[in-house]
């Protein structure tokens, strides 16, 4: 008999409590059963996903794939790939996976004619068509920087083809830190907004602009390009339609990496390691969408997730790239998993209960130093990711690595064995879980499918706990508030008024 989703959960919540270290004495199997290597090319290129180290058994898991189940998990997923409406508070789809070759055949076709209008547009930069051009400035926020830029910190550190420069924030002293990285005589600006009307992003291109024309550069505008799902709004601002490379409407921000918004990556690294982006992604999808219950990883990585953010009441979900190259990577999962996740009601506009944790994070070994306090010995339950290389990405002594991997595995060790002590300051409890995904390397394919394992796992997590995770009203209201103090002859609360008379402002 078929489970109601509140009869599931109920059934989960029933399960008992042994700690890990019982978890593995019980079982000789528990890292073959819930380590998988996931190969990713047909050299053998992989990616192995760990999540023994955490509280999820057998009956676990299959309480889960029962909720998957009342949950219609697989008719959710089959309407992703579909390109049918996942977002019904927006009637949209959310195709970012037809963008890597994974989805409804339509959308494939034209994201592909997209792609090569972009790949045209990248050689012809690339092979001088707008003369010599050694810098780019990408100007976005949100979704249309925090991709881009953690894509090119990770992939373009050795020689990039151009020095790629992403500025988001709206102050000033960002914008004015790239234009002084920049010539403006081989500087190039891509505009990056899917409306093409974000303040923050049109501000700075404004001053963008007017950098390049007040440096001496004749037309300033013919060296501005367009990144965006209302290319009408480009023209508009003056771009000519031959630099603007548009996307779907059907791709939201955060999922648009894989779109015209990867120019950057595109620009800054070669068309070859894009598109080998694009293919580790889709390897991903295939995967995503072929396997079922908790051999899928994404889904497993989401069961995982449930069991302590809704069963074991973790506020927060850590993760610890111990790779410089993924220094970026926690917050682009900040985005990625609280603007999607963080909601209180369900699709039908019910309480929700408990979503998305807190997703925050760091590098190791500095972060070793500086919160791992709290993590070994604090009272906060903190499920934690490491994710690491087996292959380095420098070239000094191998001594550099090695001792970095050996702090990414003790800790996790350290985290689940504890230690006990008669002196109470320098007791471990112990029993604290984490996971552990570890790359052959940090590549283009590796990166690729990092990134689309988050997505669906953000995704499943979203299905499971009955969300919309492809809307992010959340963001708007604080918004309009600034738009009503720009306007004036509002009144707001005495404190806000106290701020504003203070600063000047309105």
């Amino acid at each position: 008999m078929t489970l109601s989703r509140d009869d599931a959960w109920k059934k989960i919540a029933l399960h008992p409590d042994p700690t890990l270290e019982e978890l593995f004495a019980a079982d000789a199997d528990r890292v073959d059963k819930l380590a998988t290597r996931l190969e990713l090319t047909a050299d053998g290129l992989g990616v192995l996903f760990d999540w023994s180290k955490t509280h999820l058994t057998d009956d676990l898991l299959a309480d889960f794939e029962a909720l998957a189940e009342a949950s219609d998990f697989d008719g959710m997923r089959d309407k992703l790939f579909a390109g049918e409406v996942v977002n019904p508070t927006e009637g949209r789809a959310a195709e970012h996976s037809a963008l890597r070759g994974v989805g409804k055949e339509s959308s494939i076709e034209e994201a592909e004619a997209l792609r090569e209008r972009m790949r045209l547009l990248v050689g012809a930069l690339h092979e001088g068509a707008f003369g010599e051009i050694k810098h780019l400035i990408h100007v976005g926020i949100g979704g249309s920087a925090l991709g881009p830029d953690l894509a090119v910190d990770a992939l373009a550190r050795d020689l990039p083809l151009v020095d790629v420069h992403v500025v988001s924030n709206i102050d000033g002293v960002a914008l004015e830190e790239a234009f002084e990285a920049c010539d403006p005589a081989t500087t190039f600006i891509a505009v990056a907004s899917k409306t093409f009307t974000t303040i923050e992003t049109m501000t700075n291109a404004q001053s963008a602009l007017k950098w390049l024309a007040d440096n001496g550069v004749a037309d300033a505008s013919g060296r501005v390009i367009a990144l965006t799902a209302a290319p009408e709004k480009a023209v508009e601002w003056g771009i000519d339609e031959t630099r603007i490379l548009p996307f779907a409407e059907s791709v939201g921000g955060r999922y648009s990496l894989w779109s015209s918004i990867g120019f950057p990556v595109a620009v800054a690294v070669g068309w070859e390691d894009f598109q080998a982006m694009l293919d580790g992604a889709a390897r991903v999808d295939e995967h995503f969408r072929d396997v079922n219950g908790r051999d899928n990883l994404p889904l497993c990585a989401a069961f995982a997730d449930l069991l302590y953010a809704r069963i074991k009441g973790a506020q927060t979900r850590a993760v610890f790239a111990y790779d410089e190259r993924l220094r970026l990577l926690p917050d682009y999962l900040q985005q990625l998993e609280m603007e999607s996740n963080g909601k209180s009601v369900t699709v039908d506009g019910s309480p929700s209960g408990p979503t998305a944790p807190i997703t925050w994070g760091g590098v190791g070994t500095d972060a070793q130093h500086a919160v791992f306090q709290l993590l070994h010995q604090g009272t906060h339950l903190v499920p934690i990711d490491f994710i690491a290389s087996i292959e380095a990405g420098d070239t000094l002594d191998a001594a550099h690595h090695t001792i970095l991997l050996m702090n990414c595995f003790a800790q996790g060790a350290a985290l689940m064995a504890g230690k006990s002590s008669d002196d109470p300051h320098r007791c471990y409890a112990g029993n604290r879980p984490s996971a552990t995904i570890l790359c052959d390397d940090i590549d283009a394919t590796t990166f690729g499918a990092l990134i689309a394992f988050h997505e669906h796992r953000t995704f499943a997590n979203a299905v499971l706990m009955d969300i919309n995770p492809f809307d992010q009203f959340g963001v708007e209201l604080g918004k309009e508030i600034a738009k009503k103090i720009e306007k004036g002859g509002e009144r707001f609360d005495a404190s806000t008024e106290a701020l504003l008379k203070a600063a000047g402002v309105g």
